[in-house]
């Protein structure tokens, strides 16, 4: 039942009174209300239109409606309030402000508040003890523009020299101090439509048991009795059952009005407004939330875009999401979610990450949680699984340059999958995890694409590409645009996919395969086969990658949630090496999808070509996207390739492609000759001092047997859980 139309029958059963009581100023509905008697707190600047949506809501849910200018203060003073504001000036008007509402009280209402009363922060911890804030986020356009068409004379800080915009943006930082629940406006937005978003967004705030997440493989049908929500999936990792969590109402639509004010905002801006949308202000706060991405996406990136597009030729344009600490597109991903699950942790019990990686996500997941501190660091461990085989060098010392606090990182003399398929069984095993946690006290959790938390942070990316094409005069908002990902675990095709249900209008995602090819053969033919297929090594490692873990996701994206079917195909390919989809299934995909592959010939040539027609150095894995695109793409609309890493990365196949000879022997200088050879992008600073400090003295081999692993694991939470014992 919505919110409206349970306070719509309350009002049936129950009378409205409001009572103003002679002493201390107090306001009282005896009517039932959906947050027990709890205020609707309208918070915003001046010209947010506070007091006309406040009304409109009142009405709606039948409430009594208060504005605090003219019920409150002005019959407090005996004044106007500009006349009160003119008499003691803008340091005094506030405390006396902050004295008055500090005696105000009222239960069951609609208050406006006036702009200037966050600024006062005794009376904002009173008000809140009985009400929830919703800050009315306008955009600063469209208060100016009503601020102009008003005669304004009691505006707090409204003096010489001090713009109208310094103001805005001064006061913006104290309401996010404040805010419980965020209401995004729209440009151009009405005041109708504001107060709709108002009543959506206490709907929400005040059903967070709606907000749930499910497997992939049991639809929610697990446990009736139980949950999971935002802050439970991100420690998980993984369901019990083996799928992946989804979320059970999928993703919001955003309005085409929220979308073009995204324009003009920053990288962070954009992330904290889509990602309050998708995770719950009961599980983290927009407070906390805002905090996290300002952390997450700052001076650790090298650029002040943190992913840029850039035009590369033709109608084909380019997203570098290469400019974090670790040179990949990974650290878009993982230099938040470890503030998100240090965020969630429960308390006492320590945490074991396990990564496997196919070279990329394990240094990312190593610098990630490398900045967690206090408890948050001594409490989480990371173990990470690689392939000694099947990633690059600088890989390798990325990885095991990383000594820093509970983290370690391990070849396995095996390929990914099997990596990432020991760290599966291991999480079904509920003996092990029952040993582990009572043995050391210690939780498994993983920070792969198969965790939610992981995944989620993409989505933010190619919506910014989007956005960033609009900023730039590319494209108009509702134009069509086609992106193409270098793919081996879907994860990032999963998130291309999650934005356009968010209402990015991506026409076609593009998945580009190397020679391994299995999601290339899938996605035509509709079956997923392994038998007898081998894992080839390729100048593009980090997608050498046969079991798709996301696909899991994708086939419950498109088959309507079938849970029962993707549990089916999936036990399938687990006890006989494939799965054929039902009929029908397949033209569904390729409506979302397409998919081809690229020879190890074909990148190196794509990579030569580029540099010498542009002077772009691209790395081997966006060479493959280049190479598919190319074929796959019409030219009737603009074609994003996602650079997912910095050419330094494989230095090697780069040379080779480049037909450099005489390459150095030392990664670093590898890298500054690359460097040198390419017009851009530049060098990677951060991945240049890493190398610098050369990691990797004693590093171990270990054999490809399952046992080993788990006796790894249980050597890590020694080290890093039972030091003092």
């Amino acid at each position: 039942m919505g919110l409206l139309s349970a306070i719509q029958i309350s009002l049936r059963t129950a009378r409205c009174r409001l009572c103003q009581l002679p002493t201390s100023k107090s306001w009282f509905s005896t009517k039932s209300t959906p947050l027990g008697g709890k205020n609707i707190l309208l918070m915003g600047p001046p010209g947010a239109g506070k007091t006309t949506v406040g009304k409109i809501v009142a009405n709606k849910l039948g409430l009594p409606a208060l504005d605090v200018d003219d019920d409150v203060l002005e019959p407090a003073w005996k004044m106007p309030v500009a006349a009160k504001l003119a008499e003691l000036g803008g340091r005094r008007f506030l405390e006396e402000e902050g004295r008055t509402l500090s005696n105000f009280s009222a239960s069951g209402c609609i208050v406006s508040l006036t702009g200037s009363n966050p600024l006062h922060g005794e009376a904002m911890q009173h008000l809140k003890q009985n009400g929830v804030v919703v800050y009315l986020d306008v955009d600063s356009r469209d208060i100016m523009e009503r601020l102009g068409r008003m005669e304004v004379n009691r505006i707090v800080g409204q003096e010489d020299g001090v713009s109208m915009r310094d103001i805005l943006l001064y006061r913006k930082q104290i309401y996010e101090k404040w805010l419980d629940v965020r209401v995004f406006c729209g440009m151009g937005d009405t005041v109708e439509e504001v107060a709709e978003k108002v009543l959506k967004a206490v709907e929400r705030y005040l059903e967070h048991d709606e907000e749930t997440y499910a497997s992939t493989r049991s639809g929610g049908s697990e446990s009736p009795d139980r949950k999971t929500y935002f802050s439970d999936v991100v420690i998980e990792g993984l369901a019990a059952d083996g799928g992946l969590y989804v979320p059970k109402k999928g993703f919001p639509d955003v309005p085409k009005g929220e979308w073009l004010r995204l324009i003009s905002m920053s990288y962070p801006e954009r992330a904290s407004v889509l990602l309050e949308k998708c995770i719950h202000p009961l599980d983290v706060s927009p407070l906390d939330l805002r905090s996290n991405v300002f952390k997450a996406y700052g001076d650790n990136f090298s650029s002040d875009r943190v992913a840029p597009v850039k035009h590369l030729v033709k109608n084909q344009y380019i997203q570098e999401l290469f400019h974090g600490p670790t040179a990949s597109f990974k650290d878009l991903a993982l230099q938040l979610m470890p503030q998100l699950f240090a965020h969630c942790l429960p308390p006492m019990c320590n945490f074991l990450i396990l990564v496997a990686t196919s070279g990329d996500t394990g240094s990312a997941v190593l610098s990630g949680f490398s900045r967690l501190s206090g408890a948050d660091r001594h409490r989480t461990g990371v173990l990470v699984f690689f392939p000694e085989e099947g990633v690059s060098e600088v890989q390798k010392l990325q990885m095991t340059s990383f000594r820093e606090g509970n983290a370690r990182a391990v070849s396995v003399l095996s390929d990914f999958d099997f990596c990432q398929k020991s760290i599966k069984r291991m999480f079904g095993e509920s003996g092990l995890i029952g040993h582990l946690a009572v043995e050391y006290g210690t939780v498994l959790s993983t920070a792969n694409s198969i965790n939610w938390a992981r995944l989620l942070p993409q989505v933010v990316y190619h919506s910014s590409c989007y956005l960033d094409l609009c900023r730039d005069g590319v494209i108009n908002f509702g134009d069509p645009l086609d992106v193409c990902i270098p793919t081996g675990n879907f994860g990032n095709a999963m998130s291309a996919l999650y934005a356009k249900q968010m209402g990015i209008p991506i026409r076609k995602v593009i998945c580009a395969s190397n020679h391994n090819r299995v999601v290339s053969d899938f996605l035509s033919t509709g079956q997923y086969d392994l038998q007898g297929r081998p894992l080839l090594l390729s100048h593009s490692p980090a997608i050498d990658i046969l079991k798709s873990s996301n696909l899991e996701r994708f086939i419950h994206h498109v088959s309507g949630g079938n849970s029962c079917l993707v549990d089916d195909l999936f036990t399938h390919l687990d006890a006989q090496k494939r799965f054929q989809l039902p009929e029908g299934l397949l033209g569904r995909m390729q409506q979302e999808v397409q998919a081809g592959w690229c020879s190890e010939e074909d990148c190196l040539a794509a990579i030569q070509e580029l540099h010498i027609q542009t002077g772009y150095l691209m790395d081997t894995h966006t060479a493959v996207a280049k190479v598919v695109a190319d074929r796959l793409q019409d030219g009737s609309c603009p074609t994003v390739l996602c650079s997912t890493a910095h050419y330094g990365k494989f230095a090697p196949a780069v040379f080779k492609a480049l037909r450099i000879q005489n390459v150095p022997p030392d990664p670093v200088e590898q890298l500054e000759q690359l460097g040198a050879a390419a017009s851009e992008p530049a060098a990677h600073g951060e991945m240049m001092r890493r190398l610098r400090q050369r990691g990797g003295s004693g590093r171990r081999a270990l054999q490809a047997d399952y046992s080993v692993l788990v006796e790894e694991v249980e050597s890590m939470m020694q080290d890093s859980f039972l030091k003092s014992e």
